[in-house]
C-alpha cells in the first residue's frame, strides 16, 4: 500500500498572493487554522467571504500588518 503524500506549497513573504486562505495564513504566522478563524470573529484579522460556501480569504496587506511589516490601510 503506498501512503499518499501530502505537498503542502510552501508559503514565503515574497511571493504572497493578494488574498490568502485560511491555511496560508495560519503557515505563515505559525498558528492552529482554528486561531485565524478566531481572530477573525474578534475583528483581529477580518476575513472576506467568497463563494456560495462562505470560504474565507485575508488580504494580504492585513496579515503582514499583523506581522509588522507593513502599515494597515484600512
Amino acid at each position: 500500500m503506498k501512503k499518499k503524500e501530502k505537498t503542502a506549497k510552501k508559503i514565503s513573504l515574497d511571493n504572497l498572493p493578494d488574498l490568502l486562505t485560511v491555511r496560508e495564513v495560519a503557515q505563515l504566522l505559525r498558528v492552529s487554522p482554528l486561531t485565524i478563524k478566531r481572530w477573525g470573529k474578534r475583528g483581529k484579522l477580518p476575513a472576506i467571504r467568497i463563494n456560495s460556501r462562505g470560504d474565507r480569504r485575508y488580504r494580504k496587506e492585513q496579515v503582514l500588518w499583523l506581522l509588522g511589516i507593513k502599515e494597515k490601510k484600512d
